[in-house]
């Protein structure tokens, strides 16, 4: 064992830890939980904790179902929600097979092998993401409308509101975790909040992602209220994101960062918007995986609809902030079509591939799109070279099924799975009457 694992050891005695959770999720990015006492957690590091492993949604057939967890010492931290009685901690977990070689199927391992690939081209990736979401008065129920717990807009300050003492009691717990937070405000929809996370390399951040949104819920369900991360929970309110922003560095250097360059963005930098910008179609069904994720795309405002770039342009899909056009550390670009309820290991490392592609077959950037997009009519997005987003799930589907740049960046098993699972959620999608379709037609037909 290293340093890092004698000093969880060494804390579990000292915090007086009595329960050990160790975290993963299955390959649609919902978390997975097994609880150990803390005399098997040496033996965890060394061989791992054994679990049924075609339980879990995408992970194994019945016949090869025997799979071990192997606790990331690294990610050791006090869960700071269970305030009374013995503590309890937790751990991200790397899921293996019996003889030690990686699971395919584990969301974590793929964004380490994309992150590895491009490691060995000399580059690391980072993100940090800007994280929306609901707060809601009622627990949902079935035939129930939500109702939100405020009525406030975007960046609205007001006396004792519910947001704010809410956020505040998030990022003390994210924080007490180790997570830093960059910002915090009240978002656009009446309910609706942004906290951005502060930049992190790749797994780093996706790990983070996660235990965000597990504390979201857990102070919203000890305040008496309910948080959300659909993207598109109502329809006549804002859409939730978690627009990313993203950089390659290569060692200490930032290399997006080009002096003198427009918008000081490097070849580099380019490149990978323009391979991000080709393949966007096939990424978005990871990006995007849910059916009313598209809700969120179609209804324009912050949610991008079509494929293209931009500097001062919040209609684009990447957009290149100057918010400290003199420190070459800032530059890096705005990823915008992401929503907060993807499975962040594999939208991230979707996202890397396709960028990656494009710094190695040097894919020329298309021209900026400087008009508000949503604003041009049909025929004036033809001539500018502007292509749409996928607007369903049905659509994203097709182009991903022949998309060999997502089959390499998942790996068979989950590509094959992922497809399968979003065609049957389509599939059940399609068979229902909305109470839209009972409002229009019952009354006159």
């Amino acid at each position: 064992m290293g340093k890092q694992e004698d000093f969880v050891l060494r804390s579990l005695e000292e915090r007086d830890v009595r329960f050990v959770r160790l975290w993963f999720t299955d390959v649609l990015g919902h978390l997975k939980s097994v609880a150990v006492a803390p005399a098997e957690l040496e033996g965890a590091f060394s061989e791992g904790i054994g679990f049924d492993g075609s339980a879990i949604e995408g992970f194994a057939r019945v016949y090869e179902s025997d799979m071990l967890l192997l606790p990331d010492a690294s990610t050791f931290q006090i869960l700071p929600w269970r305030a009374t009685g013995p503590s309890t901690a937790r751990m991200f977990c790397d899921v293996v097979m019996p003889d030690g070689s990686p699971s395919f199927a584990d969301p974590r391992f793929v964004l380490k092998r994309n992150l590895a690939a491009a490691a060995e081209k000399g580059f690391t990736f980072y993100t940090h993401p800007e994280i929306e979401f609901y707060l809601l008065k009622n627990i949902p129920e079935v035939g129930v409308d939500p109702v939100p717990v405020d009525r406030t807009g975007f960046f609205d300050h007001t006396p004792q509101s519910m947001g704010s003492d809410f956020r505040r009691e998030a990022i003390t717990m994210l924080e007490a975790m180790g997570i830093s937070v960059e910002f915090s405000h009240h978002e656009g929809g009446p309910g609706q909040q942004e906290i951005d996370l502060r930049y992190a390399d790749a797994l780093s951040t996706a790990d983070n992602i996660m235990t965000f949104r597990t504390v979201i819920r857990e102070v919203a369900l000890s305040q008496g209220i309910w948080a959300t991360f659909m993207p598109k929970p109502f329809t006549t309110h804002p859409g939730s994101g978690m627009h990313t922003h993203l950089s390659l560095f290569e060692g200490d250097r930032n290399a997006f960062f080009e002096a003198g360059a427009e918008y000081q963005l490097s070849r580099t930098g380019r490149h990978f918007i323009a391979g991000i910008m080709r393949h966007a179609g096939e990424i978005s069904v990871v990006t995007n995986q849910w059916v009313n994720s598209y809700k969120r795309l179609l209804w324009g405002g912050e949610a991008p609809s079509y494929i293209c770039w931009g500097h001062n342009n919040r209609s684009a899909m990447v957009r290149v902030p100057m918010y400290k056009p003199t420190k070459s550390q800032s530059t890096r670009v705005e990823l915008r079509t992401l929503d907060p309820a993807c499975n962040p290991y594999l939208a991230y490392a979707v996202v890397l591939a396709a960028g990656m592609k494009g710094i190695e077959n040097e894919y020329e950037l298309p021209r900026e799109a400087e008009d508000d997009v949503w604003s041009l009519t049909e025929r004036e997005r033809k001539s500018l070279g502007i292509d749409p987003l996928p607007t369903t799930l049905s659509e994203a589907i097709e182009v991903a099924d022949s998309s060999e740049l997502l089959a390499e960046a998942l790996g068979e098993h989950v590509y094959d799975f992922f497809l399968r699972n979003k065609r049957a959620e389509w599939e059940e999608y399609r068979t229902q009457v909305s109470a839209f379709e009972r409002d229009l037609m019952l009354p006159v037909i």
